[in-house]
């Protein structure tokens, strides 16, 4: 149960809107944790290999699952098999590639299928990239995407092939941290988190939604309107998150002290 005082319609709050998110004891009951990855459980790397396994990461995901009996699900842009590979597998449930890949608690698993459209994008932003040193190229099957976090100078360039190729295509555009992405359609990380609050062990909790990026607005509004709320990881911005948190430690340091309550 929330603090009726809290604001959680979802709606985007004013940057001077945001506070601090108060220590998890003082008013959370019985929570249901989604999980962005990079820039919340993860810093912030140069290129998507660089984040590797985190002892401390690992150690806090897995008291979470005990003390919440399973209610903690990673919700990232990245596969599934990113996700067991930097969190060491601690999260049973998990959602990859903006809910695209999604695996419930118990290991089954939903994939969507892949819009033939997305070979023609990751060709495209593979001839995008030949010319432009330190543009990475990501694909994912049922999603490309465009990297240029290692040359900055090319944004503007990157973003307009994006919008082009998403009008041509029909592919979804999801812009991120200096990066583009073009994926199969119908699916993001809210429709992802209403799915597995539906189903057990998360149907009947509150959800807490954390996340750092634009990708993760759509989590935000949807734990919002279950009755729970987002939390920006970072510097305050526009957001349909309610509360904000610094960096990763701090994230890490509050996830350690969610203990399980009635």
């Amino acid at each position: 149960m929330l603090n009726p005082d809290l604001n959680t319609d979802g709606a985007s709050a004013p940057v001077e809107a945001l506070s601090y998110l108060p220590p998890p004891s003082a008013f959370l009951q019985r929570p249901a944790l989604f999980l962005d990855m990079d820039g919340v459980l993860a810093p912030l790397a140069a290129t998507p290999d660089a984040v590797v396994p985190d002892a401390r990461r690992t150690a806090v995901l897995l008291r979470l699952a005990e003390r919440l009996e399973g209610r903690v699900a990673i919700l990232s842009g990245r596969t599934i098999a990113e996700i067991d590979r930097i969190a060491e597998s601690a999260s049973a449930s998990a959602s990859g590639v903006h809910g695209l890949e999604r695996r419930r608690a118990d290991g089954s698993l939903d994939h969507t299928a892949a819009d033939p459209a997305v070979r023609d994008a990751v060709v495209a932003f593979e001839r995008f990239a030949r010319d432009r040193p330190g543009m990475i190229v990501e694909d994912k099957a049922v999603s490309a995407g465009l990297h240029y976090r290692g040359a900055p100078t090319e944004a503007a360039a990157a973003e307009a092939l994006a919008h082009s190729l998403a009008v041509e295509t029909g592919l979804a555009l999801q812009s991120g941290h200096l990066v583009v992405e073009l994926k199969t359609p119908g699916t993001d990380k809210g429709t992802a988190l209403k799915a597995f609050m539906l189903e057990p062990p998360f149907a009947g909790a509150v959800p807490v939604m954390l996340g750092d990026d634009l990708t993760d607005e759509d989590g935000f509004r949807a734990a919002a309107d279950l009755g729970g709320f987002g939390v920006l990881i970072g510097p305050p911005r526009r957001t349909a998150a309610t509360f904000r948190l610094p960096d990763v430690d701090a994230a890490l340091t509050w996830l350690d002290a969610v203990e399980a309550r009635p």
